[in-house]
């Protein structure tokens, strides 16, 4: 089933109008006709199932035929701060979290980050991981689509995450994996979760001293080394696994 994200004012009390670029792709891609079905997302929440009422050029009117009760979101919502990796990684780390239940994602520049964005690079590429972010909130048909939040640096993610309930860091040089399933077995629905994966090179031992300061825990994620685009994927998977409702 086709799955699209509208606002809130777009939504009345039994029809939904799709406007934008959504309905050249309704239109003229899928070429969809009355009374196909289709999933409609909010994207402030709430999932109605629904059948295509009118065609037009410039808007899709689809009949609500029932709003989901069941939430498809993570009891928790988690963020995650992702060090800026090498190459096209940060679109697949964006892709696959998001798929895995992730709320939102920080790329956070680090002092052993490869990778440097001046603000023009780091607005372009911010506008194209939104996008995967995006699709890939339709694929897995999310109720929200996870923002991806402009590139911030390490000090200033750690002030955004000051106000968050959790706040996790897997780091190579930790052990004990028994106070790892403690940790992720503590987590409670509703609260709010951070995970900061380091970039490729890791992190420098001050970065984990001023998170830890920060309220950050210290954590392992068992005796082999992962990369950056996995460590978070693993954490989320787990994360997810116990967090479904």
């Amino acid at each position: 089933m086709y799955h699209f994200f509208v606002e809130e004012e777009q939504i009345e009390e039994k029809l939904i109008r799709i406007t934008g670029s959504d309905v050249n792709h309704i239109r003229n891609v899928l070429r969809m006709k009355p009374k196909e079905e289709l999933l409609i997302s909010s994207r402030q929440g709430g999932d109605y199932h629904c059948a295509v009422e009118t065609v037009g050029e410039d808007e899709v009117c689809v009949r609500i035929l029932w709003k989901e009760s069941l939430g498809r979101e993570l009891s928790c919502e988690v963020i995650l701060f992702q060090g800026l990796p090498k190459g096209d990684k940060m679109e697949l780390v964006i892709q696959k979290n998001v798929e895995l239940g992730v709320t939102a994602i920080v790329p956070v520049a680090m002092k052993r980050c490869v990778v440097k964005l001046d603000e023009k690079k780091a607005a372009a590429k911010q506008k194209r991981w939104q996008q995967i972010a995006e699709s890939a909130a339709k694929q897995s048909k999310r109720g929200i689509i996870p923002e991806v939040k402009p590139v911030m640096g390490f000090s200033e993610a750690l002030a955004y995450a000051k106000a968050l309930d959790r706040k996790l860091l897997p780091y190579e040089c930790a052990e004990g994996m028994q106070r790892t399933k403690q940790l992720l077995a503590s987590i409670l629905p509703g609260q709010k979760v951070g995970i900061f994966i380091g970039p490729e090179g890791g992190f420098e031992e001050q970065e984990v001293e001023a998170a830890e300061a920060c309220g950050f825990q210290i954590m392992t994620l068992g005796r082999r080394i992962l990369r950056t685009e996995t460590a978070g994927m693993m954490l989320m998977s787990v994360l997810s696994y116990l967090l479904e409702e």
